[in-house]
């Protein structure tokens, strides 16, 4: 996977660059030394790198814009980040752009609970959301894996999701407006406090929109009550297809569980290294997590487990404390951390028609027979988020591409079966190319039109989300 080669003439022109940027930032702002940049030049797509020309990091939209002002007078790409955590390499720079991080935008700026909305600077953690309104008894509802880190910027871009996604949406369904920068430095508003405003759904084009559209620098979230109660339950079965036939069964039977998480036997042998949750030994398990009142939780918990028991499952274990609950989560809560520890891995995020679910895991574990290559799957059961874990040796000559040949046959079996590329983790570089699979030539240009309008100079992230071969002539054009 090659990035554009970098500009003779902008390269030529990094120490002009360096210094209009640290004429409009403060000293500390401006990044440019070859050792300082290298903690930018890749996300958590680290297969591939490339040291930026230069990083800033603002602290408010006035210099978001002015950044973005000057880029564009000089013709100098600009790649957004929020806090590097991208999978699929959605923030990994080119070797001639300015990398724009917002870490230092981190405040609250207002909290209304008569209303229930929070207005956050955009580099504000996920996680520390909830934390700024749960003594007042609310939370924000989209939890990705790494909301610990992960910022509020990053999850817009990529329309994020989580474990709970299943019964409260993804991030565009709890995002109530933005302020935007535009490439050219212009700042506007899209959406408000409130829950949906008149004319085009800028809100909904600008959610998953990657960083191609414009800088997100704050927004406004909707906040929940929390609920009474919650309780997981879980459930181990001989067989992933098995386990995947009971998650269809039980979202047909009309219950709406607050989340239902996958995990087969390599998955689970890892976690039990590393966590320690107490997971049984069988080939696949499912976290299936209710909430209301305890009466509500009685009664979804009973039409659940009805049906599990349809499927001779080797355990079903309901919790019954907190402590439990915290112990039945740890071991999904762990995952990705646990596969870390022994294996290089690329983590895949197609979606599919959760009655797909048996198929799908049948011909991803004869695709893993096939080139030669373990898979771990973890993923988000309830809404067909798929998330297999390809683990690869990152020092073998040949494996990473052994790995992205089976991944690329996975995320088209994905669409074939009547899902689609990415649920949450966003195209970024990593599916590109791959985009043709699922939209036609003109579905694309409709795409590319889009960006047209919105960034005409076509500096804003670039050699994302769409095939090279589709933006080389808009590309070419920008830079004459």
């Amino acid at each position: 996977m090659q990035m554009p080669e970098p500009s003779a003439r902008v390269l030529s022109q990094k120490t002009q660059i360096v210094t209009r940027l640290r004429e409009i930032l403060p000293e500390e702002a401006v990044i440019h030394g070859e050792f300082e940049t290298r903690a930018y030049e890749c996300d958590a797509l680290t297969a591939y790198k490339c040291p930026p020309l230069a990083v800033v990091l603002p602290s408010s939209t006035a210099e978001v814009s002015a950044v973005l002002k000057l880029c564009h007078e000089m013709g100098v790409p600009v790649v957004p980040r929020g806090s590097g955590t991208s999978l699929a390499g959605g923030a990994l720079p080119t070797a001639d752009c300015v990398v724009l991080g917002v870490a230092r935008l981190n405040d609250v700026l207002e909290t209304d609970y008569d209303n229930r909305f929070i207005r956050v600077q955009s580099g504000r953690t996920n996680l520390s959301v909830t934390g700024a309104v749960e003594e007042e008894g609310f939370f924000y509802a989209p939890d990705p894996s790494s909301q610990l880190a992960c910022a509020i910027a990053g999850n817009i871009a990529m329309n994020s999701g989580g474990a709970h996604c299943l019964k409260y949406g993804v991030t565009t369904n709890n995002l109530l407006g933005v302020t935007l920068v535009l490439m050219d430095g212009t700042v506007t508003q899209i959406g408000g406090a409130y829950l949906d405003s008149g004319g085009l759904d800028l809100l909904g084009l600008i959610c998953g929109s990657e960083g191609q559209l414009g800088v997100v620098t704050e927004a406004t979230l909707r906040i929940l009550r929390k609920p009474e109660g919650a309780r997981p339950v879980l459930i181990g079965f001989d067989s992933n297809e098995v386990a995947g036939a009971c998650v269809s069964d039980i979202i047909k039977a009309g219950v709406l569980p607050v989340a239902i998480e996958f995990m087969d036997r390599p998955c689970i042998r890892a976690t039990e290294a590393f966590a320690k949750a107490g997971y049984p030994d069988c080939e696949a398990l499912l976290i299936v997590e209710v909430e209301g009142s305890e009466a509500e939780i009685a009664d979804q918990l009973a039409v659940i487990t009805k049906i599990a028991r349809r499927h001779n499952p080797v355990e079903l274990r309901e919790s019954g404390s907190e402590e439990e609950s915290a112990k039945i989560w740890l071991g999904r809560k762990s995952a990705f951390g646990a596969m870390g520890q022994i294996n290089d891995y690329m983590c895949l995020d197609g979606t599919i028609p959760v009655t797909a679910l048996p198929l799908v895991l049948r011909r991803i574990s004869e695709l893993s027979t096939q080139y030669g290559l373990d898979v771990a799957n973890v993923f988000h059961a309830g809404d067909g988020n798929m998330h297999p874990l390809i683990l690869f040796d990152a020092n073998k000559a040949g494996d990473l591409e052994l790995c992205e040949a089976m991944g690329a046959d996975i995320l088209k079996l994905c669409v074939q079966v009547g899902g689609c590329l990415t649920g949450e983790h966003g195209v970024g570089v990593e599916k590109r190319d791959l985009m043709f699979d699922q939209f036609s030539a003109q579905d694309l240009e409709v795409q590319l039109k889009v960006k047209d309008v919105f960034d005409p100079a076509w500096l804003l992230n670039p050699a994302k989300v769409f095939p090279l071969v589709a933006t080389a002539a808009r590309r070419l054009e920008a830079a004459e």
